[in-house]
């Protein structure tokens, strides 16, 4: 694919000027402490489905899916669904684009491309919903705690076969349980690709943002990935998406895979 090496370097060179920007990056932060009172990841949907996501970590994941190529992608939580269409359409995206460049046709409830989705509860209503989306043949859901024995060896099980897996952990944001599934999933991560850790912007607000959950500052994603850094060199924190994001829910959260 043909790039502007120059307009690469201009996009460069103001990316790394807005990370060196301390008073863009104070007016982020007053803006998310704002924003997360206002419940703002809650208000968007992707292809018909609630995705409870900002809309620029949802650009981050497209730009990171077509990049990395991934055949699977790993995701623990699943809420109403739509980040299971959102991936689902992005792997029908990459078959589309695999059927023209070799001038063939895929079959999409045939191609080998799948999302596979973890909860601990998929409510009724919004698996009747994710099944009856026009993405469900690219979607397998598992019930269970996505760090039990038994559901972890049915991952496992699914996961068999694929060559390229990109990793999103999206469920209970406390420490342990993140660091559990790091432990369990961060390994099924292909070489190059990434395993994705949503909501370490938790560390980043006050503890009175979090009134009724088990998490907060000191108890979160994030230290959960500072932790397991210490023992797996395999990977770096990617720190490209939120230096040109600035607003995500995930800075430190996009680690790559050697």
């Amino acid at each position: 694919m043909f790039k502007d090496m120059d307009f690469e370097k201009d996009r460069a060179e103001e990316i790394g000027a807005m990370a060196r920007n301390g008073d863009l990056s104070k007016a982020t932060s007053q803006w998310l402490l704002h924003a997360n009172s206002a419940k703002y990841s809650y208000h968007f949907d992707w292809l018909g489905l609630p995705i409870i996501q900002y809309p620029q970590d949802i650009v981050a994941m497209q730009e990171l899916i077509w990049t990395v190529k991934p055949d699977l992608i790993i995701e623990t939580g699943i809420a109403r669904g739509g980040s299971l269409a959102f991936s689902a359409s992005m792997l029908a995206l990459l078959d589309m684009a695999d059927a023209i460049e070799s001038n063939t046709m895929i079959d999409p409830k045939k191609s080998s491309r799948k999302v596979l989705g973890v909860d601990i509860d998929i409510r009724a209503h919004n698996r009747t919903a994710i099944e009856a989306h026009p993405m469900a043949s690219r979607i397998q859901m598992i019930q269970g705690s996505s760090i039990a024995a038994d559901t972890v060896a049915r991952v496992y099980e699914a996961a068999e076969g694929y060559q390229k897996v990109l990793v999103c952990l999206d469920s209970n944001h406390t420490h342990e349980h993140v660091l559990a599934e790091l432990e369990t999933y961060a390994s099924l991560t292909s070489r190059g690709s990434y395993c994705v850790v949503f909501d370490t912007i938790v560390e980043d607000m006050p503890a009175a943002m979090f009134p009724d959950r088990p998490w907060g500052p000191g108890n979160n994603p994030k230290t959960a990935v500072r932790e397991y850094l210490k023992t797996h060199a395999e990977f770096d924190v990617d720190r490209s998406f939120q230096e040109k994001l600035q607003i995500t829910v995930a800075p430190d959260g996009f680690l790559k895979r050697r």
